[in-house]
């Protein structure tokens, strides 16, 4: 239908995708009833949506989720855990931009903060928002690695800053060195009001502001993550223990 030359126009006009899906449309018999103008909408709406569909792809892919399936729906809400289905969808359908509450979940090893905080992360990104996931012993050795190119080095901190929702994982299971503390105070000073930062942590604010290496920078960094915080306690349920059991009850599980 549409000629090669057809198409160069098109790719001129960045709208090589609405077109494709207009000559789709022309081209199915089961449309010979719709006019041009429903034709040409429906195109428009179809295009859209897989815009959307790419952009949600792209947002999870450079987020860096450890667990790029974790869904809110797939969540365990077992009694113990402290999470509801309501809270979740709350959760959910966030608008992070425009909030700038942080979000702190605490749980012992193996509680299910990594899974509900991709489960969360990801769920940000279809309501398109940016989210940038690490570890913090990744963050601090990236940091550090870094830290000899200044360019880089303000390049990285910009980033951190600016990302619609910062998730921090196994936040201080390992202690980090001064000047990863001083780049850490930074970001969270430079988010403060108007990003918020979401923590995935075996411990709390208190053991925090006892861990960090700079008293003066402990507590700045305490005060910002904690004192406008939602928080999340999964209480002491060893999610992957419960997971092992189960697969090794299941008819194909073999050792």
């Amino acid at each position: 239908m549409f000629t090669p030359d057809d198409h160069i126009k098109f790719r001129t006009l960045r709208v090589t995708g609405l077109a494709t899906m207009f000559e789709a449309l022309i081209r199915d018999e089961a449309n010979d009833d719709l006019t041009p103008e429903q034709l040409f909408l429906t195109a428009v709406d179809n295009a859209l949506e897989q815009r959307h569909a790419n952009k949600v792809t792209a947002f999870v892919r450079q987020a860096g989720f450890p667990i790029p399936g974790a869904t809110i729906e797939e969540i365990d809400y077992r009694e113990g855990r402290g999470l509801t289905k309501t809270r979740m969808r709350r959760y959910a359908n966030h608008d992070w931009r425009n909030d700038p509450m942080n979000v702190l979940i605490q749980s012992a090893t193996g509680g299910g903060k990594t899974y509900l905080a991709c489960a969360i992360g990801i769920s940000a990104c279809l309501t398109g928002h940016q989210v940038t996931f690490t570890r913090m012993d990744e963050l601090a050795r990236h940091l550090v690695i870094n830290r000899a190119d200044g360019i880089a080095h303000q390049q990285i901190l910009n980033q951190l800053s600016a990302v619609d929702l910062l998730i921090i994982d196994d936040f201080l299971t390992v202690g980090i060195d001064p000047d990863a503390a001083s780049d850490l105070f930074t970001v969270l000073a430079n988010r403060e009001h108007r990003r918020p930062t979401m923590i995935a942590s075996q411990s709390g604010p208190d053991y925090w502001a006892t861990a960090l290496p700079d008293k003066v920078a402990a507590d700045s960094i305490v005060n910002r993550l904690a004192n406008h915080a939602r928080r999340i306690n999964l209480g002491d349920i060893d999610m992957r223990r419960l997971q092992a059991q189960q697969t090794r009850t299941n008819p194909d599980f073999w050792e």
